[in-house]
């Protein structure tokens, strides 16, 4: 990387994009799953998790190996299967699409809104009206609610609703957000979180699904399972009647996820802190503006900030987002672009896709800074100066 004389040192260690934050409760819950020895999928961690995440979201819910095994068996329960199209976001990460390719399905991508970065409402009406018009409505419409930012709901249910639609939440980076004073990934049919390594609260992996139908939850936790039926001989003589996956969360990820949600409120709000600080301090840079937050008409709406996101303007601020990122890599900074449009990538640029110059332009102009909740504020003033000193602002 070629240097000049904006150019900061380097920091002495590296100042990562997003860490886990642990709370102190984890270790309690961890330690007593292997003093009892329930170290399989089954025990105490997972019971009181489900009860405690149904708590917070007013659902029943299963808990999973992952985010993307709680997608799978999302579109599942909705009956999506070969030959069907699914309404996708282009703007999101590939782990929101590739379940809709495991069940041989087709996911029609879509372009975001410059409001909240997240799938337009407007393009998905005209496309479900031109759709409907030639008998070919998709078999469901899946959200990603985006870098803590919830899309917005109302007027894209409203589209499902009209024409029969079930709608798939992926809240995977949006847990602890709010839409209009109600917690994403709870509005639709089936909603999905993720408690990644990365994530607002992490287990380390680990994810889980919720719904209203309480039917549906149960066969989920069914699949996650092998799909293992009752055995009418009463001896655990294994029988199986339909496909399942090893798709359950441990009881000891459980215990770390139980740990971690305790913090939940105190985890978003020093996010939040964090882009403040950012937001803040980086305000008279020329060409570098922040991720808007959408409040949908309703104060009670919320952004987690679970990642820091700004657009840079190259010509105002005298570089690229990508020459950012390299240049904030060579200074021992971790950053990364926002999202990759799926309909720009490889494996997916056969495929439809409604608009997409938006999702194109946040990709090119996008990055992330370090956004952790234990983000020590020497370390955040290490990544603003060097921000400040690539722009070449004093």
């Amino acid at each position: 990387m070629p240097s000049d004389s904006r150019s900061p040192v380097p920091a002495p260690k590296k100042i990562l994009l997003s860490v886990p934050h642990m709370g102190g409760a984890e270790r309690r819950y961890v330690a007593e799953a292997f003093d009892e020895n329930w170290l399989s999928t089954i025990g105490p961690n997972l019971n009181a998790l489900e009860a405690e995440f149904g708590r917070l979201t007013g659902l029943p819910g299963v808990a999973l190996g992952s985010g993307t095994a709680a997608i799978h068996l999302g579109l599942r329960l909705l009956g999506v299967g070969p030959g069907d199209e699914v309404v996708t976001p282009t703007l999101t990460f590939a782990a929101s699409t590739n379940p809709i390719r495991y069940e041989h399905a087709t996911p029609v991508f879509m372009d975001s809104d410059r409001a909240t970065w997240n799938l337009d409402p407007e393009l998905l009406a005209r496309f479900l009206a031109d759709r409907a018009r030639v008998n070919r409505l998709p078999k469901a419409v899946m959200v990603v609610h985006l870098f803590g930012q919830s899309a917005d709901l109302e007027p894209i249910l409203a589209e499902c609703r009209r024409y029969e639609l079930p709608l798939l939440e992926d809240a995977a980076e949006a847990l602890g957000a709010r839409y209009r004073d109600r917690m994403p990934g709870t509005l639709g049919d089936i909603g999905v979180f993720s408690f990644n390594g990365n994530k607002m609260i992490t287990g380390t992996t680990g994810g889980l699904l919720v719904s209203p139908r309480q039917d549906w939850v149960d066969s989920a936790r069914k699949w996650s399972t092998q799909a293992r039926d009752a055995d009418p001989l009463g001896v655990n003589n294994y029988v199986h009647t339909e496909l399942g996956y090893n798709y359950r969360m441990s009881n000891v990820v459980a215990g770390i996820v139980r740990g971690q949600l305790e913090v939940l409120e105190e985890r978003v709000l020093a996010r939040r802190a964090v882009f403040d600080r950012y937001r803040r301090a980086l305000a008279d840079v020329p060409g570098f503006e922040p991720q808007p937050e959408a409040m949908f008409g309703h104060p009670g709406s919320r952004h987690t900030r679970w990642l820091s996101c700004f657009l840079v303007d190259e010509a105002k601020f005298g570089m690229s987002a990508v020459d950012l990122i390299r240049r904030l890599d060579a200074a021992n900074v971790e950053s990364r672009p926002v999202w990759r449009p799926m309909h720009t990538q490889p494996i997916y640029r056969d495929y439809e896709c409604v608009g997409g110059a938006v999702s194109e332009d946040l990709n090119r102009r996008g990055i992330c800074l370090p956004s952790s909740s234990s983000l020590s504020e020497d370390d955040q003033r290490f990544v603003i100066d060097a921000i400040r000193r690539l722009a070449g602002v004093a």
